[in-house]
């Protein structure tokens, strides 16, 4: 029975991505373990996976995380140098037949070349392009510009040094793996055409059965349904909901689900009208393939659940890949960017008639077809065995 061991960091975007791959590997006969905090056992052991605990260094609460890049990096570098020794513990006595690694499970990759065994990463974001890291390069210089920068630079190289890798930069370490399954939609990759195919398939997204989550039922009366969710991280926003309220609680024929996520009092809304519904959490695919339009801070788990739905999109970024993913959007065709800090009601109400009103549905509509066609668990499970027969 072959051994595929994973590799992760205790985080629901980095954990969830790939648990139907897990999944539909056991279910094909494999031995898979899987590599992760204690926290996460209760979801990985649910695929069949078998939990291999390690202690992580990562902050456990949101508000621990700052937007300073370099402060993000030193931490997962921190954390990375903490989780090697723990894996050769792990495995050392029980060494897989091939290593899937997260992003952020590179020691995996510098045990599969000491030992000599195949590695893959799973991707839940983008992946490099022919030309990234001349792109990337400006960025990058301002980062060693500064002496933290510098320094998280310097400890990385001495690591990958010290521990016998291939490649000494950090960059390309992390980046240019040998293979690699992108678990996100191509359509939402920046520069798809210059992604290297001999390294990278596109196999996501990938959504198992969420019914434990919960169901919805869309009103018979609403002729058009908008759900407006900022994610589960950066929802303390009471102001921009009372817009939202102002914005959608009037508009003829629509009604709206609104979810204010746990910092965020109900009360602080004033009266809602009865067309909007008000959740602290809503089980989202379930309600987005029956929404026609949704407000979205544009995260990679939302993005791609929205356009696996075929739902036209408003992004309202918040923070990190966001950004990217809200540009990528309307380069596509299938949403509107909005700022939540200074858009008025009668503004959000405007842009989301005009989103309906344009091509954003049609082309939803064409891009939910290319998701369904070209993602899935057992696509990818097919592509991780064909490296084992190598």
């Amino acid at each position: 029975m072959p051994h595929i061991a994973v590799v992760s960091i205790p985080a629901h975007g980095h954990v969830n991505p790939s648990l139907e791959i897990v999944r539909t590997l056991v279910n094909r006969g494999h031995r898979v373990t899987y590599a992760n905090a204690a926290s996460f056992a209760e979801v990985i052991e649910g695929t069949g996976a078998e939990l291999k605990p390690y202690a992580s260094t990562l902050p456990t609460t949101d508000e621990a995380w700052s937007g300073d890049p370099i402060e993000q990096l030193t931490i997962f570098l921190d954390d990375a140098i903490a989780m090697l020794p723990q894996l050769r513990a792990a495995y050392d006595d029980d060494r897989p037949d091939v290593f899937l690694y997260d992003i952020a499970g590179a020691p995996a990759r510098l045990l599969a070349e000491e030992w000599k065994i195949p590695a893959i990463q799973l991707s839940p974001t983008f992946v490099a392009w022919t030309g990234y890291e001349e792109e990337m390069a400006p960025m990058v210089e301002a980062m060693r510009a500064d002496p933290r920068g510098a320094d998280y630079y310097r400890r990385f190289s001495g690591w990958l040094v010290a521990h016998g890798s291939s490649t000494t930069d950090s960059t390309a370490f992390q980046g240019r793996p040998a293979r690699g399954l992108a678990l996100i939609p191509q359509a939402i990759q920046p520069n798809a055409d210059r992604v290297d195919r001999d390294v990278y398939d596109f196999v996501g997204p990938i959504f198992g059965d969420r019914s434990h989550q919960g169901t919805w039922t869309r009103p018979a009366d609403a002729e058009k349904v908008l759900l407006v969710s900022l994610g589960s991280a950066f929802t303390d926003h009471p102001e921009f909901y009372r817009r939202c309220v102002e914005a959608f609680g009037s508009l003829p024929g629509w009604h709206t689900v609104l979810q204010i996520g746990k910092h965020v009092d109900r009360a602080v809304l004033g009266e809602v009208p009865d067309r909007i519904e008000v959740h602290n959490w809503v089980p989202q695919l379930a309600i987005l393939d029956q929404a026609d339009a949704f407000l979205t801070h544009a995260g990679m788990g939302g993005t791609s659940e929205g356009l696996r739905a075929g739902t036209p999109m408003i992004a309202a970024p918040q923070a990190a890949d966001q950004f990217a993913n809200a540009e990528q959007l309307v380069a596509l065709g299938v949403g509107r960017v909005i700022d939540t800090a200074t858009i008025t009601a009668a503004e959000l109400r405007g842009t989301l008639l005009a989103l309906m009103s344009g091509p954003a549905p049609a082309r939803s509509e064409e891009i939910r077809a290319e998701v369904r066609a070209n993602g899935g668990a057992d696509r990818a499970a097919d592509l991780i065995e064909a490296e084992l027969g190598r």
